[in-house]
């Protein structure tokens, strides 16, 4: 057998090498703008047409809309396709399906599914508040809140003021109807009113001169004292002795009732209150 040569293996030097490191500059992060919060609420929503007639059906415009676009400086056309995710044209992919937007007996509801029409109709559209407006479920249940508590308040204080109050209220709704009318038609037509229109009842109510205006109306109608043909001068009417005369421009009877505050007023008061009892 042939003697096998031994091979010899030679092992390189480990060179270490030194990597010299170069302290990169620092480079902050570029700060990016807080993304503002979708505050949309998913919910469904009603549409309603303004004006007290509403036709059978109403087409809504829905394509050819422009709107001013206050970031990007320049209108954009704005339309609604079923199966678009976007109301602007610039940004719809493919092919477009527009759609009808009716309104039947001045209503649409629109699901809260259907985002996009939704969006179109509450913030896009030229429209709204113009020719239809938004049913906001929450300001109207405030807003009916309100009116009851208001009414409640007139219906109270119709039944707490004096008679003399009441019918002095009714007389400035009602005229001189009043005189031919019986207590309970009087109390029973205040707390109508009161419901009807509560804040001219309390409006009225809280009139320091409608009692006053009252008495002197009640006065002159019961002959105690007299209006002038030209509604210029108050006299008695016993003997035709002027009382007052009425300012320019002034309603007689408001101008009696501050005349009954002065001090020759207050006697002539005393005097007729005594007569019309």
């Amino acid at each position: 057998m042939a003697n096998k040569k031994k091979e010899t293996i030679v092992e390189e030097p480990i060179v270490e090498e030194t990597v010299v490191v170069k302290e990169q500059p620092k480079v902050e992060a570029p700060k990016t703008k807080a993304k503002t919060r979708d505050t949309w609420e998913i919910k469904d929503r009603a549409y309603v047409l303004r004006g007290k007639s509403s036709p059978l059906t109403y087409h809504l415009k829905s394509k050819g809309i422009f709107w001013f676009d206050e970031e990007k400086g320049y209108e954009r056309e704005i339309g609604y396709s079923r199966n678009q995710r976007t109301v602007f044209v610039d940004e719809m992919q493919g092919v477009k399906r527009p759609a009808h937007i009716w309104f039947k007996d001045g209503y649409l509801m629109v699901p809260k599914e259907k985002v996009t029409l939704q969006k179109f109709l509450s913030i896009y559209h030229p429209y709204k508040n113009k020719k239809y407006y938004e049913v906001d479920e929450q300001k109207n249940a405030s807003y009916e809140v309100d009116n009851i508590e208001l009414e409640l308040e007139a219906m109270n204080l119709a039944k707490s003021l004096s008679f003399e109050d009441v019918e002095a209220i009714m007389r400035v709704e009602v005229g001189s109807r009043v005189s031919d009318m019986s207590t309970a038609e009087i109390k029973r037509d205040a707390l109508v009113m009161s419901r009807r229109n509560p804040s001219l009842f309390i409006d009225l109510a809280n009139d320091p001169n409608i009692r006053l205006r009252n008495i002197g109306i009640k006065a002159t109608e019961m002959k105690v004292i007299k209006l002038s043909s030209d509604q210029r001068t108050f006299m008695w009417g016993s003997n035709d002795r002027k009382l007052m005369t009425v300012p320019f421009d002034e309603h007689p009877y408001s101008a009696l009732a501050a005349w009954f505050k002065t001090d020759e007023g207050m006697e002539v008061l005393s005097s007729i209150e005594k007569r019309i009892k």
